[in-house]
């Protein structure tokens, strides 16, 4: 079933053609979205495998404990998300913010290619990039580079969350010496219990600049995930856990085998050159399917112990 997302969209060039509106998506699309959000997790330290597999269960999990689909397509609170505490809300809420952004971006801005900015950590000093600076970088189909700060909250974001989303996403100014095109700041949020979205693109001016390399075994963080659900063995326990996930994953056997070789950035490439391929059998544009079982549209039941 279709879904639909509301949105406001502000301040976009008038080449990109984006206007306030309804976006529709899928359960697959999200879930895609979901696990291909390019950033380390609690296992990036492993090796592809069970316990990669379980970081990408667990992104499914959060997305599933949240969210769930409407009587009209909408996405609506789910009881056990309202019932977290402060923290734990606020933990989802940027996972939200962050899945939205990428498919806003996929669609929208034709930029499938997000990574978090985390990945680049070995390269810059953590005191450059701060706690002020946009969360995501990506790359849309013409080569371009965009920055987007994402942000999750469970009510409309006030007029200072909107200027504080523009003044990070503007730090980031280049990736490997090209400057980047947009500068978007963007929410996820709840507005009567509904999911929407928001995001704006600032003009760039920032006394702090980020200045990035371009991305090479950084796209393990991308891959990684879906990657481990397609071939880890994990034993009875991670069985048990993609059944219940109910999701199905599968990567074009072009990518998969550039992916087993741990040749990331070459996935990365050649996923560019067959897009259209990819594309015409089913995949997305990384090479990766994402498809959502039926106990996707079905009503979430939580019970308080």
């Amino acid at each position: 079933m279709t879904l639909r997302i509301e949105h406001q969209s502000e301040a976009f060039p008038s080449v990109y053609a984006i206007r306030s509106g309804t976006l529709l998506t899928t359960w697959d699309e999200l879930l895609w979205a979901a696990i291909t959000i390019g950033r380390p997790s609690t296992y990036h330290v492993f090796r592809h495998g069970p316990a990669s597999a379980h970081e990408a269960i667990f992104r499914l999990a959060l997305v599933r404990m949240a969210i769930q689909e409407g009587w009209h397509g909408q996405l609506h609170r789910t009881d056990a998300f309202a019932a977290l505490d402060p923290t734990e809300k606020g933990m989802v809420s940027y996972f939200l913010g962050m899945m939205l952004c990428k498919v806003f971006a996929g669609q929208l801005l034709r930029t499938p290619w997000l990574l978090h900015l985390d990945v680049f950590r070995n390269d810059l000093n953590p005191l450059v990039l701060g706690r002020s600076r946009p969360d995501l970088v990506g790359q849309d189909y013409s080569g371009n580079w965009l920055a987007f700060e994402s942000k999750g909250r469970s009510s409309a974001p006030t007029h200072w969350d909107k200027m504080k989303a523009k003044l990070q996403a503007q730090r980031l100014i280049c990736v490997d010496n090209n400057s980047c095109s947009l500068h978007v700041g963007s929410f996820s949020f709840f507005r009567n219990e509904i999911l929407e979205f928001y995001w704006r693109d600032p003009e760039p001016e920032s006394m702090y600049p980020i200045e990035l390399p371009k991305p090479d075994a950084e796209w393990r963080y991308y891959f990684e995930p879906a990657l481990s659900l397609v071939s880890a063995e994990g034993g009875s326990s991670l069985a048990a856990e993609r059944e219940m996930a109910d999701v199905e994953v599968a990567i074009h056997p072009k990518i998969r085998q550039l992916l087993e070789r741990e040749e990331w950035l070459g996935a990365k490439r050649t996923a560019d050159q067959l897009r259209e391929v990819l594309l015409a059998e089913g995949y997305r544009p990384d090479g990766i399917r994402v498809v959502a079982g039926e106990s996707w549209t079905k009503k979430f039941e939580y019970r308080e112990r």
